[in-house]
């Protein structure tokens, strides 16, 4: 027999086994005992919060012979024959796939005929917002007067869509999202039937994740048992399948921050990247960790509203500690800018380092809420003595004894260029023109130097182009270009350009140097 999904296999059946939906529940079961059942029902929420499912309970409750305290009793005739879908008197339609005219043109005529067997002709409507203007037209008369015997459930996610007219026709209901903590109990008496071992911090996690839809939560769920069939279900089992991260991590992450060690920053990227971890949701994870220290911030009685643990709690208080408020608001703003673009990006990886970066270096960004952040990086320099950081190039050359400027000799070429960087030198504008788009671009700002064990030296006017030009894949694709065109490996550095500095007054102009011997041999 094939598998059954979760999701199928633990569909409610009873009215008493929809959770986290218990307003909507008590006023359809109060209805059925009082025989007061409207004519049509719209049935509005997020995915995955019941909508489909209780409209089914109510059309088995509605056609049930022997109702037990208005919920189906799921053993007469009508109720087996409703539960296995053989039934004419449930009828479920697909807007999305059944949106136009004549298709509700053919519910307008076949209401015209009574149920052969039971008491209501229930048609449940998914999606219904995905219907045209013509088809909802065409549904209003039979809104405004079905016959008695008939009524309508019409379910979707976008509320908002639907005209006024049909709106006005209907007894509305909301789904609110499932609780953390209803899902999680749901998924724990499962798993007990199911008679698999899973940890609590993963049941949490995978509740969290799910944002409130208990069947996101039950096909994750579904999905982390899968690739560890047989084995007790850890909560970093569920990290690595969810391609998520720890907090410990997002921990560590803010801190290097903090400190502004963008070196330090960019090679947790780089771990999390090699681990396989999904970005998009490494930002919209880590949105929620800067969510949790601003609740923090904001008042000492937030336990009860955050779901972590104790020790979790302790280490973001720690934190929230070592964070100004404006920075904080300024860290979420660039995150929440981040996710949103992190749909439809391309290049992921670059979009989250530059967020990362502009975290650190507050003087990039020119917004108002960065100034403060500015000024704060410069009273840290001042801190620890780091004066010449702070002064332009002229003035800390120039403050010498008694004023008199000391004399800076320009670097020098120390000893004869390795045939194989010569070469890369006077060929390298042709060698990164044939570069990805990308690559191309920021290496049209690039100088070459040579380090101190021959390598080839790429200097980068800041920050950011030297991150993205000194990333392993691009690094790599320099290789092989410089391969392919000269014939020789060279070894590759990236470097930046230090802030007030000239690139004449630190490296030497290997280009300028080869360009002078070939004038000299000519």
């Amino acid at each position: 027999m094939s598998y059954t999904a979760l999701y199928r296999k633990f569909r409610p059946a009873e009215f008493e086994d929809v959770k986290g939906q218990d307003h909507i529940v008590t006023t359809l079961k109060n209805q059925i005992r009082a025989e007061r059942i409207g004519h049509a029902y719209l049935f509005c929420g997020t995915r995955g919060t019941g909508k489909t499912t209780v409209a089914k309970i109510f059309a088995r409750a509605v056609n049930c012979q022997h109702p037990v305290d208005g919920s189906p009793c799921g053993e007469c005739e009508m109720c087996r024959a409703i539960a296995a879908g053989t039934s004419m008197n449930v009828i479920e339609i697909d807007a999305a796939s059944n949106n136009g005219v004549d298709n509700i043109r053919e519910i307008r005529e076949e209401v015209a005929y009574r149920p052969t067997e039971g008491r209501y002709k229930v048609y449940i409507i998914d999606e219904v917002h995905m219907l045209s203007i013509g088809a909802f037209n065409a549904l209003l008369k039979t809104l405004e007067e079905p016959p008695e015997y008939v009524i309508f459930i019409l379910a979707t996610t976008e509320a908002h869509k639907i005209p006024i007219t049909i709106l006005s026709r209907c007894q509305r209901y909301d789904f609110k999202r499932i609780t953390i903590d209803t899902i999680a109990a749901r998924m724990n008496d499962l798993m007990q039937q199911e008679q698999v071992e899973v940890e609590e911090k993963a049941i949490r996690y995978i509740a969290k994740a799910a944002d409130g839809s208990m069947r996101d939560a039950l096909s994750l769920l579904d999905q982390c048992i899968a690739f560890y069939l047989g084995q007790k279900l850890t909560y970093d089992h569920v990290l690595e399948v969810l391609g998520a991260v720890d907090t410990d991590v997002f921990s560590m992450l803010l801190r290097n921050v903090l400190k502004r060690d963008v070196s330090a920053v960019m090679h947790s990227v780089e771990e999390l990247v090699m681990q396989g971890r999904e970005l998009g949701q490494l930002t919209a994870d880590f949105t929620w960790y800067l969510r949790n220290l601003l609740f923090i911030k904001s008042s000492d009685n937030m336990e009860d509203v955050l779901d972590v643990s104790t020790e979790n709690l302790a280490q973001l208080k720690e934190e929230a500690e070592m964070i100004e408020d404006d920075a904080l608001l300024r860290y979420i703003r660039i995150f929440s800018e981040l996710s949103g673009q992190m749909k439809y990006a391309t290049q992921k990886r670059v979009m989250l380092e530059v967020a990362l970066i502009k975290m650190c270096r507050p003087q990039m960004e020119v917004r108002d809420d960065s100034l403060l952040e500015r000024i704060r990086a410069v009273e840290e320099k001042l801190e620890r003595g780091d004066f010449t950081a702070m002064l332009p190039e002229t003035a800390y050359q120039h403050h010498q004894l008694e004023g008199i400027p000391a004399k800076k000799e320009k670097p020098k070429l120390e000893k004869a260029l390795k045939e194989e960087v010569r070469n890369v030198a006077s060929n390298f504008r042709s060698i990164s023109s044939e570069a990805s788009p990308m690559l191309r671009n920021y290496l049209k700002q690039a100088r070459l130097s040579v380090g101190s064990m021959d390598q080839l030296m790429i200097v980068m006017p800041d920050e950011i182009s030297a991150s993205i030009v000194g990333s392993e894949e691009h690094k790599e694709e320099l290789r092989q270009l410089i391969e392919a065109k000269t014939g020789k490996t060279v070894e590759i550095e990236v470097r930046k350009m230090d802030d007030g500095r000239r690139f004449d007054d630190c490296f030497v102009d290997i280009e300028k140097v080869v360009h002078m011997d070939i004038t000299v041999e000519d």
